[in-house]
């Protein structure tokens, strides 16, 4: 008997991953997630768009979940919004690889082009390839950054459609 041909391949493997792990974010408007393999198509670490843990209650808010804490708005003054509050998918799944030294050279599947910021977590943490399925901020400054900043530091940054 000879083995099936029509099995997932990996990178749609860990992009459908992304997309389940996405779905664990509460933000009304726009759900990331991200998965980290390393070399050898392990996953290492993963991470879903969300709000700041809370690492003790220091008296504030004591009945307060972190999801209750912040905003959610994505309109409106800057301090009532989720931007300077929200963790990114690609910082969740950094942070939560237990192994960081896994990271070097590893691939992250993103369902959203990352940000410039993340582009500097990639960055640092030693991820070489970035595979994204979502562009649909690749026309603003903070993709465009993330672009440049991947193109001159040697990271392959790749929508997912040519990827596979």
């Amino acid at each position: 008997m000879e083995p099936r041909k029509d099995y997932i391949k990996w990178p749609e493997l860990f992009m459908r991953m992304a997309h389940l792990v996405a779905e664990r974010s509460k933000d009304p408007s726009t759900q990331v997630g991200a998965v980290i393999v390393n070399k050898d198509n392990i996953v290492v670490g993963m991470g879903y768009n969300g709000m700041p843990i809370i690492i003790g209650k220091n008296g504030a808010h004591p009945n307060m979940t972190n999801d209750e804490l912040f905003p959610w708005a994505s309109t409106g003054e800057y301090l009532d919004t989720k931007y300077p509050y929200v963790c990114h998918a690609e910082l969740n799944a950094v942070l939560n690889t237990l192994d960081r030294s896994q990271l070097k050279g590893a691939t992250l599947f993103c369902t959203l082009a990352p940000c410039n910021e993340c582009m500097k977590i990639i960055n640092q943490a030693g991820i070489t390839t970035v595979v994204y399925q979502d562009g649909k901020y690749n026309d603003r400054d903070f993709t465009i950054a993330a672009f440049k900043l991947a193109e001159r530091t040697g990271i392959r940054i790749v929508s997912y459609y040519d990827y596979i």
